[in-house]
């Protein structure tokens, strides 16, 4: 039995070439045992750094051989094999592209018919039948240089060339040509651009659910950027070397070191457990990966987000001193040093559009000054962010930010001004917590830096959540914003302390993780912090009303009743007056719209902004008269119909069959449409389905109009489902005749139709639908969502009567997924139970829905219990 060979020791061939099935099992076999020798040791930086050495020079060893194998020294013996790119720099992760670069002299051509050809063509044939999966160009070095000029890409992988097999001379050729051709300035120009787009790319944040550690900001890819930069510029390869030119301290070039490491760990042990390349932290491997590192879940962490939270302080540390080096790079390559300064008081001056402390040691003598960075920050004009002088100041000042720091005086009103500015907070707090300082002084803050969030609908850790919320409430007291928010914008130029507003958002959810209710939790860190910073009481009372309630408005416009006066009077009761309203208002809009980009929609927008009116309308004095508003909306529908040209009395054929509850439910507009498309029809056989655009935003309003069945709303639900749509919002009635008049909002995400092709569409096929005589159609099986499969959500389902004990409330809570509202209507319809009302809530992928309902059923308690397990059933994730 012949002896396999070591790990990047591959004997030279001798005599006849390997035959190709050698090659591929000693490739194999000796990356395999690396990778095993990686999997089974313990999870450490230097463990990381030697299973990438050694790759690389396995890879090293298996190239040389196929480089003879094909017969590429007989044939070209001045052409070279040269690593390019990540693999240049001799080091490999485990499932990583080898870039390499066959260099051939001038006068020869590749693609000429002959042996150079036909042993090109062998080598890179081989290199794939082993099982390497390389990038490979064929190039001489006028073309080299010529690709390199056209395209950063191409010039930035050459950058980090490195031989591996024929002339060597040819490669030192290419080096100094190379060389001569680099245009530094240009370079890091173009590479600063680069990372800026991938930035943007990425949301500008480390802290996404699901990070790329190679791509995302605060990834490998930005490390790699400066390395690149010094490079070009010939200062340095290495941390150490930028730390010999004065480029970096060597406190940060271990730091860089450091941290560097623990994203090439983690990348490495992402690539074992996906087994491929996979550089996103995707919730499919995030646990397999903190296994792997031995991380174990407890009562207060999965261990996921063990991992997680060691990922986002490792891209948290690598985002601020890649700013760090980066400007100082700059000023180094493009000589802006010794640019005139303009002083800005006795701590700070501007240097080309830039805040720079006076002297490196600022902050040890005036540890005040730290705080007062981010004021003048704020009010200085011309200054678009901190000078790499300013921001290592920083860096090496958090330890001085300690309980002492915290509760001095000084400190606590620098803090407050910073929030009662009239501009520049977004920007001033995410640099605070860029550098450290808010979690050092906000001490709370500190432990939600890097939380994650399971929860189905929130995309940002809780910081980062908190940070969109305080930006979302800055830009309603923002002019240039006032198209995005019109209603909030009106409210917050009446609002009188919008620091006030600030202090909430900040607070909302930073007691998230602790176990126990965060709303609660936090009013308590917010009133601590109200009473240290010396807030009035009447605004400390309102922070802390805001924080303890912030979820409350919510909860009421989408899963309760807002015809039901008596709702509108609870909620007018708790918030007490329109200052507490207006300003709950505000914070639950940003709060909604800080979550994720598509957990906000216009149905939402419009139903906490009715309930907001009806609300003030209480706090006003005026008390609910129902049939005043009633015939206030009659008479409004009436002009409407007017204006469209129907006769009086159009609508007294439909309206004469309908009881109060159906005008309490609608707006004047809806009853409008209802009496012009149905006023012929009162009397109708045929089921009558009407459609049209949305009135508050996107999506469809569907009218049907059918005669009521047992199963109708399901079938309704059923045709909704198959066709794709998602309902945000049902109004079902009886008619006295016996007429089910039911109004949804739908939105169809993945229909590309034009809304009149969309409402001819629905009207046709509903109307088909309900008149089937067929059975209930099965549901569509939608595929879940990988967050869905990663952190299922328990369903909840809870059946109980309502107040008057005539009818019954049914809260149900789940994961969202294709099919699931169809699913419930089934379970409904099978026990004879009639739907009055629901409201449906979709927040990202979780579902919170209500359903006012009545049925002989719900009187046994027997039946109620089956009922209750057969919607579990449905909820629950299979």
């Amino acid at each position: 039995m012949s002896a396999v060979p070591a790990p990047g020791r591959m004997p030279a061939p001798a005599g006849a070439p390997t035959p190709i099935a050698t090659l591929r099992q000693d490739f194999k076999s000796g990356k395999q045992a690396l990778l095993q020798e990686f999997a089974a040791s313990k999870p450490t930086i230097s463990a990381a750094t030697r299973l990438m050495r050694q790759l690389a020079r396995h890879v090293d060893g298996t190239l040389q051989r196929l480089w003879t194998f094909a017969g590429l020294a007989e044939q070209a013996p001045d052409a070279a094999l040269v690593a390019v790119g990540g693999y240049g720099r001799g080091e490999l992760f485990p499932h990583s592209d080898v870039d390499v670069l066959l260099l051939l002299p001038e006068g020869l051509e590749a693609d000429q018919p002959g042996p150079l050809k036909q042993a090109i063509e062998t080598f890179i044939t081989a290199c794939w039948d082993i099982g390497l999966e390389i990038g490979s160009s064929v190039r001489t070095v006028r073309e080299c240089l010529d690709e390199a000029a056209a395209d950063v890409t191409i010039q930035t992988a050459l950058l980090e060339s490195r031989w591996l097999a024929g002339g060597r001379a040819l490669v030192r050729q290419f080096d100094k040509a190379f060389n001569q051709a680099m245009d530094p300035r240009a370079f890091m120009r173009a590479k600063t651009l680069e990372m800026r787009q991938r930035h943007t790319k990425y949301e500008d944040t480390p802290y996404a659910l699901e990070p790329n550690c190679k791509e995302s900001p605060g990834g490998l890819r930005d490390l790699q950027v400066l390395i690149w930069i010094a490079r070009a510029a010939s200062l340095g390869k290495t941390w150490p070397q930028l730390a010999a030119k004065g480029l970096i301290t060597a406190l940060e070039a271990r730091a860089l070191q450091r941290n560097e490491g623990v994203l090439k760990l983690i990348r490495c042990r992402l690539h074992i457990a996906a087994g491929r390349r996979e550089d996103r932290l995707v919730f499919d491997l995030q646990t397999a990966v903190a296994e792997s590192f031995g991380y174990a879940s407890t009562p207060s962490l999965r261990a996921s987000e063990h991992l997680m939270r060691r990922y986002y302080w490792a891209a948290k540390a690598v985002t601020q001193l890649n700013l760090i080096t980066l400007l100082n790079l700059e000023e180094q390559v493009n000589g802006t040093r010794d640019n005139g300064l303009r002083p800005v008081n006795d701590f700070f001056v501007e240097r080309s559009g830039m805040l720079e402390v006076v002297t490196d040691d600022l902050y040890e003598r005036h540890p005040e000054a730290i705080l007062q960075t981010f004021l003048v920050y704020q009010q200085t004009t011309g200054i678009k962010g901190l000078s790499a002088k300013t921001l290592r100041a920083l860096y090496h000042a958090r330890g001085l930010m300690n309980s002492g720091f915290r509760r001095d005086p000084a400190n606590r009103e620098t803090f407050m001004r910073i929030l009662q500015q009239t501009q520049g907070q977004t920007h001033a707090f995410r640099l605070m917590n860029q550098t450290s300082v808010l979690g050092r002084y906000l001490w709370p803050f500190r432990a939600i830096v890097g939380q994650m969030q399971h929860d189905l609908f929130h995309v940002y850790t809780v910081d980062q959540h908190i940070l969109m919320v305080l930006r979302n409430m800055r830009r309603f007291f923002v002019p240039e914003h006032t198209h995005e928010y019109p209603f909030c914008s009106q409210l917050a130029v009446q609002f009188d302390r919008p620091e006030v507003l600030y202090i909430a958002a900040l607070f909302h959810d930073i007691a998230k993780g602790r176990g126990g209710d965060h709303s609660e939790l936090g009013a308590v860190e917010a009133r601590r912090f109200c009473r240290a910073h010396h807030l009035s009481k009447e605004d400390a009372d309102l922070v802390e009303f805001l924080v303890e309630h912030h979820l409350t408005l919510s909860r009421v416009a989408q899963k309760e009743d807002l015809s039901d006066p008596d709702v509108i009077e609870q909620f007018a009761a708790l918030v007490k007056d329109e200052r507490h309203l207006t300003a709950l208002y505000l914070l639950t809009v940003a709060d909604i719209r800080g979550t994720g980009p598509k957990v906000w929609n216009a149905w939402k927008g419009k139903l906490l902004e009715d309930c907001y009116r009806l609300t003030l309308r209480a706090l006003g004095g005026a008390k609910p008269n129902l049939a005043a508003e009633i015939e206030a909306r009659k008479t409004e529908a009436r002009h409407a119909l007017a204006l469209l040209a129907q006769l009086p009395g159009t609508e007294d054929a439909l309206w004469k069959t309908l009881d109060l509850s159906y005008f309490a439910r609608h707006d004047a507009q809806d009853l409008a449409w209802h009496a012009r498309a149905l006023w012929r029809h009162v009397d109708s056989t045929e089921p009558v389905v009407r459609a049209r655009p949305s009135p508050v935003g996107e999506g469809l309003q569907v009218l049907v109009y059918a005669r009521d069945q047992q199963d109708l709303f399901a079938r309704i639900c059923g045709y909704f489902d198959g066709a794709g749509f998602n309902i945000l919002d049902a109004k079902v009635h009886t008619t006295r005749s016996g007429y089910a008049l039911d109004t949804f909002q739908v939105i169809a995400p993945e229909l590309d139709l034009h809304h009149r092709d969309l409402t001819a569409l629905v009207e046709s096929k509903l109307s088909l639908a309900l008149v089937s005589p067929n059975p209930l159609p099965e549901p569509r099986k939608g595929r879940l969502s990988r967050r869905v499969k990663s952190f299922p959500f328990t369903p909840r389902v809870d059946l109980r009567p309502d107040e008057r004990a005539q009818r019954w409330l049914l809260s149900v809570s789940a994961s969202d997924r294709a099919g699931l509202l169809y699913g419930i209507a089934r379970v409904l319809a099978r026990h004879g139970i009639n739907l009055q009302l629901a409201k449906v809530s979709t927040l990202g992928e979780r579902v919170e829905d209500t359903f006012l309902l009545d049925g002989a059923a719900l009187q046994q308690s027997r039946m109620q219990l089956q009922i209750e397990g057969e919607l579990l059933d449905v909820l629950s994730v299979h």
